[in-house]
């Protein structure tokens, strides 16, 4: 008996215990992209969190992309509508049938009211069928379900770079599936072409690997800027031709700014002399951006392929929306006075700090993609690179942390291929903030030329700023 419980003993290494020996390699593998410059941003300022009293020369949040611009307005609606929680006096009547409802259809009426926004944020151009809404755990639970759906292990999505880091954890890590970048640059503003993309196709197809699908992001994150119709349009035929899906990631459909407007790839497959397969047409949706909900955790899975609805629905027993927050939601989403004056209010308040923030840019010399949407800018800083490369950029990437004290996000974790483009979060910090970080990156840039030879930059400190 005592030989036996010694085999289970776990193994030790110095003091170290190894855990990899009882682990699955799912669980124990890099692929979740924690550790990468990404994540070790927003690990660097949470071990030093700015606070304009607490902390005045902590890191800056700047990689958050966070919509907090208009909660006010969704607190004004809480404190007029306290029968939408189940834990208020006005709203306990409805808690038994709240807390007991396990159906992972969703409750008709949250269905109803997510099909009217995506309509709302849509501005009425297409209509969505409640019954096709399948729910996820957010954006992130809403992506992997569908590529569980689409892919099997070893499958490949064509995606256009630069794109959103979380990607590789969300599509890639639990389902085996690869990504094959289609190389957009900054000639023109990252635009996706046909030759790009013919030419990341037929590099999938040389390699061997089975495409499935291509994964779009619009509005773009991290550019900013939405597709215009005709590409949409040549995109569409593209796929189509080739049989293969198109997965449109429209969550931040709900921050358009400014023109262009927002066309949803629903609206361009409903245009005169379009004929496609729409089983191979999807999109994801969520509250995370435009309503400023990244914490209820709402993703939404639309498509317009029955059987992909049937199968994700049943997939999405892993990463439900609960009941409570659901019915919440359905209150809210269906004061339709309400949700249309929030959209035009954010619409307004998003537009005045993109303003503010790349007018402040301008300012200090610094240039940027003109974007449209989002909440984030998309800012070129090639000028500061010591040279054109990955480790230029890094380099930059840490000194702007721990010089300035600002967590910025690099382009190559967004798989950029120029060095020296980086995306700043602008709807996630106040006003004054957004002052301080401005003035710390004029510092900065006042300083860039004068770095000694290992990498610091000299009189270049933050304090009181």
């Amino acid at each position: 008996m005592g030989s036996f419980v010694s085999k289970l003993q776990p193994i030790k290494v110095g003091s170290e215990i190894t855990s990899n020996v009882v682990l699955s390699k799912l669980a124990t593998n890099e692929q979740h992209g924690e550790n990468s410059l990404y994540f070790n941003g927003w690990k660097a300022y949470d071990k030093d969190p700015f606070h304009p009293v607490n902390n005045p020369n902590g890191v800056i949040q700047l990689g958050l992309a966070e919509n907090q611009l208009s909660i006010d307005r969704i607190e004004d609606w809480i404190k007029r509508n306290p029968k939408a929680s189940i834990c208020t006096d006005e709203g306990i009547e409805c808690f038994k049938r709240i807390t007991n409802f396990q159906d992972y259809h969703g409750l008709p009426e949250f269905t109803t009211g997510i099909a009217k926004h995506m309509e709302k944020t849509r501005h009425g151009k297409v209509n969505f069928d409640s019954k096709r809404i399948v729910m996820a755990g957010g954006a992130t639970g809403a992506n992997e379900t569908l590529i569980f759906c689409l892919a099997n292990r070893g499958d490949a999505f064509l995606i256009p770079t630069p794109y959103y880091p979380g990607f590789n954890r969300d599509l890639c890590w639990r389902t085996g599936v690869q990504l094959v970048p289609i190389s957009c640059n900054s000639s023109n503003n990252f635009k996706i072409t046909p030759e790009a993309l013919k030419a990341a196709y037929e590099k999938g197809q040389q390699e061997k690997i089975k495409i499935k699908g291509l994964i779009l992001t619009n509005p773009s994150n991290p550019l900013g800027t939405t597709l215009d119709r005709d590409t949409l349009k040549k995109i569409l035929i593209f796929t189509n031709e080739h049989n293969i899906h198109l997965v449109c990631d429209e969550i931040y459909a709900g921050t358009v700014f400014d023109a262009p407007r927002f066309v949803s790839i629903a609206e361009i497959i409903e245009d005169d002399g379009i004929c496609v397969n729409k089983n191979l047409i999807h999109i994801v949706s969520s509250l995370s951006k435009d309503m400023g909900f990244p914490g209820f955790r709402v993703g939404i899975v639309y498509s317009f392929n029955d059987d992909v609805v049937n199968n994700a629905r049943k997939m999405s027993s892993f990463g439900l929306v609960s009941t409570q927050t659901q019915n919440f939601l359905a209150s809210m989403l269906c004061d339709d006075e309400f949700i249309e004056e929030f959209l035009t209010e954010n619409t307004k308040r998003l537009r005045k700090r993109n303003e503010k923030f790349t007018s402040g840019l301008e300012k200090i010399g610094i240039r940027y993609l003109k974007s449209n949407a989002g909440v984030f800018c998309w800012v070129d800083l090639r000028s500061l690179l010591k040279e054109p490369t990955l480790d230029a950029e890094v380099l930059l990437w840490k000194l702007i942390i721990n010089n300035a004290k600002l967590n910025i996000s690099p382009g190559s974790s967004f798989n950029c291929p120029e060095a020296g483009w980086f995306r700043i979060c602008f709807a996630n910090i106040d006003d004054r903030t957004v002052e301080i970080a401005l003035k710390r990156i004029q510092i900065f840039v006042d300083a860039n030329n004068n770095i000694n030879e290992n990498g610091i930059v000299k009189n270049a400190s933050v304090k009181g700023k």
